[in-house]
């Protein structure tokens, strides 16, 4: 870790320490919480030891360490984003892209849309370029399979991000790797800081995209790990699919707070970007930033989003995905498929983010990713 930004979050740790009371996922009783004893001690208990270990800043890379060296440059490879107004696909494709640079090789994005008929528009199109590798970003593989089954007939290596129910090979059709955090591990990790910041007390709305197989999985874990507390409550499980959200979100906010008012405390959704169109639905509202509902992001940790989690702006916390890193390691993927070995079977570990541990930072990525990559490149 850079000296200065580990002086600061020690500085962050000790002061956190020193007004615990008032911290979110203390014991003691802040002016947000029910001063009543919650209906779930255990599941209480679990939940603030869970955040905590989610809440460490330090993150020593876990990652491969050994690998293939770099396959000769002129390698092309198109990225296929699940919709390009969504930051998660657009920060892995930047990622992705810096990696492939270092190598000499080539990634061109594609935008699919966030529809179906967009997906496989942008796929064909990306067969017709005759790349040596694809990645899907963010959409179900299965929504493509004839173009898959064509790619593969092409020789075309296929890698996903959040295109399969679980990280790394597999997938329906089957992919080389899907790069992603487990979805299980983020979804129980967003369960448990509601229940942990809330005391076990709580007025829940969830938004998803049930559009997307991988992100209606991810709340609907969500909604599983909050039934663990009988005084956290689902009030709402909206639907809203990521290429409405910005349309629709004002009518949301205003239908939510007519009919739930003060017993909505709590948010959480399946993207932060929920919340870059909800701030000001709220805001219009007369709501305060730094107060109900306190809002979790289960996925992506855009600069945007923890813009919003450091000015305490309408977001509480993000459970990021380390995006830059993971577009490294998608170009590593490639390079392992290239020269004929498996994937590295690495999966990022689950993380949270609030104004406490973040430390300015405008994104998280383990730390000495790409000083791993360059060693096994030989770069």
């Amino acid at each position: 870790m850079h000296p200065t930004r580990k002086a600061a979050l020690t500085a962050i740790a000790l002061l956190a320490v020193a007004t615990a009371g008032c911290e979110p996922g203390a014991t003691g009783t802040a002016s947000h919480r029910s001063s009543a004893a919650p209906g779930c001690p255990a599941a209480l208990a679990r939940a603030k030891q869970a955040v905590k270990k989610a809440e460490a800043v330090d993150a020593p890379w876990t990652g491969p360490t050994t690998g293939p060296e770099a396959a000769g440059s002129g390698k092309s490879v198109v990225f296929i984003a699940h919709d390009l107004s969504n930051p998660g696909p657009a920060g892995v494709a930047q990622g992705a892209q810096e990696a492939a640079k270092l190598l000499g090789w080539n990634v061109r994005t594609l935008n699919g849309q966030g529809t179906d008929a967009g997906y496989r528009s942008a796929f064909q199109r990306a067969v017709d370029l005759k790349p040596d590798g694809i990645v899907l970003a963010g959409f179900d593989s299965g929504s493509v399979a004839a173009e898959v089954k064509k790619a593969k007939a092409a020789g075309i290596t296929l890698i996903g991000w959040h295109a399969a129910p679980a990280p790394g090979p597999g997938g329906d059709p089957k992919l080389f790797t899907n790069v992603s955090t487990r979805v299980e591990d983020v979804g129980k990790t967003t369960a448990d800081w509601i229940i942990a910041r809330s005391n076990g007390r709580a007025g829940v709305v969830l938004f998803t995209d049930a559009t997307v197989a991988f992100a209606k999985h991810k709340s609907d874990l969500i909604e599983k790990g909050l039934a663990a507390c009988p005084d956290v409550k689902v009030l709402s499980y909206r639907n809203v699919p990521i290429p409405e959200v910005n349309r629709r979100a004002a009518g949301e906010v205003r239908a939510l707070l007519a009919r739930f008012g003060d017993k909505w405390t709590y948010s959480a959704a399946i993207n932060d970007l929920y919340f870059g169109h909800i701030d000001s639905a709220l805001r219009a509202a007369g709501k305060d930033g730094a107060g109900a509902p306190y809002n979790i992001g289960a996925g992506d940790g855009d600069p945007s989003a923890f813009q919003r989690v450091n000015g305490e702006r309408y977001q509480a916390a993000t459970v990021p995905e380390p995006l830059t890193e993971q577009g490294w390691q998608i170009i590593d993927e490639f390079n392992r498929a290239f020269s004929s070995e498996p994937a590295s079977g690495y999966v990022s570990p689950v993380h949270i983010t609030t104004a406490a541990n973040s430390g300015g930072a405008l994104s998280w990525d383990s730390e000495g990713y790409r000083q791993a990559y360059r060693k096994i490149w030989g770069k």
